[in-house]
């Protein structure tokens, strides 16, 4: 037995047996950062240098295997290393468009601040008291039509056994909603949320599809990362004159709805709807003490048929049908 060999041999695995390790670590830890590559490849660069002495003396022994051996461990390291960086570049990059975006919102409502100063001050100090919010509620997130549904009147008419906040806005589009919510609805940790949006994303939907179907899934994953157990309800846009772009573009609320398990509720149910049975059965519940909340279609119909019936022809033809 050569001990020369087998004490180099020992060297080699006792040198190399923290690769695999840090190969563990750096793949677990998903950053390049503590990572340097220089040294990864001055370490290779060592290695060839001994397999290429081994070679040039003809020494072709397990030596020779276990040399190979750490080198390919070590290379591990170059590809982690260079994954590593990648997702490094990808969070950056996000973290900047998160900064931009903050950015741009807080420029925007400084000027508009400073701009409205005087009238701001005279709305703070003679508006009377507005009456506190409550979490675990349910949340009405829409756009114009939207706005004008009187959820307190409704809840009170149909004896909604848990507390509804209309938090919808005229211009509000996919393109601000992720925003919107995250200032607007989640504060209020909502265990419940009716989203009808798409009536201003109409023309963005037409030149790509898949960008509005990405910002729907990005706000209803920040909806869960908000509440992962809050109740999610798409409603879809009416179409009375049979549009084709909103057919597609219902269809695509549906098959979002479908995919992330959540309720889909059509508008054109509103049309079907008996509110007085309706009535009827909420106070058979009441009476007989039940507490079970409604489900987020049911509630859904009721706003939008009470939208349906009484906001004006014009509103109704355009976003209703």
């Amino acid at each position: 037995m050569n001990f020369a060999h087998l004490f180099e041999a020992a060297m080699l695995v006792c040198f190399g047996f923290s690769w695999p390790l840090n190969v563990i670590k750096a793949y677990k830890a998903g950053t390049a950062k503590g990572t340097s590559l220089p040294f990864i490849i001055l370490i290779i660069t060592g290695y060839l240098a001994g397999i290429s002495a081994k070679l040039i003396n003809g020494q072709f022994n397990y030596v020779l295997v276990v040399y190979f051996l750490n080198l390919a461990i070590v290379i591990t390291n170059v590809f982690v290393y260079i994954r590593n960086k990648a997702l490094d570049k990808k969070a950056e990059n996000k973290s900047a468009l998160k900064m931009s975006a903050t950015d741009i919102k807080n420029a925007v409502e400084k000027e508009d601040n400073m701009m409205n100063y005087t009238n701001a001050l005279d709305e703070i100090i003679n508006r009377p008291a507005k009456a506190v919010e409550k979490k675990n509620a349910v949340i009405l997130m829409g756009g114009a039509l939207d706005s004008a549904i009187p959820v307190d009147n409704l809840a009170k008419e149909f004896s909604f056994n848990f507390n509804i906040y209309n938090k919808s806005a005229a211009n509000l589009n996919l393109a601000s909603a992720k925003a919107y919510f995250d200032k607007t609805v989640a504060p209020l940790a909502p265990e419940g949320l009716i989203l009808h949006l798409g009536e201003n994303d109409l023309a963005s939907f037409k030149k790509d599809s898949s960008a509005f179907d990405m910002a729907y899934l990005n706000l209803i994953e920040t909806v869960k990362a908000c509440n992962k157990n809050c109740r999610i309800a798409l409603v879809s846009l009416a179409n009375n004159s049979e549009d084709k772009n909103l057919t597609l573009l219902n269809a695509h609320i549906k098959a979002i709805a479908d995919s992330e398990k959540v309720t889909f509720v059509s508008v054109e149910n509103a049309k079907l709807w008996n509110p007085e049975a309706t009535k009827a059965a909420s106070s058979f519940a009441y009476d007989m003490g039940l507490k079970i909340r409604k489900p987020l279609r049911d509630v859904a119909e009721i706003l939008y048929s009470w939208a349906y019936h009484n906001v004006e022809s014009k509103t109704v033809e355009t976003l209703v049908g």
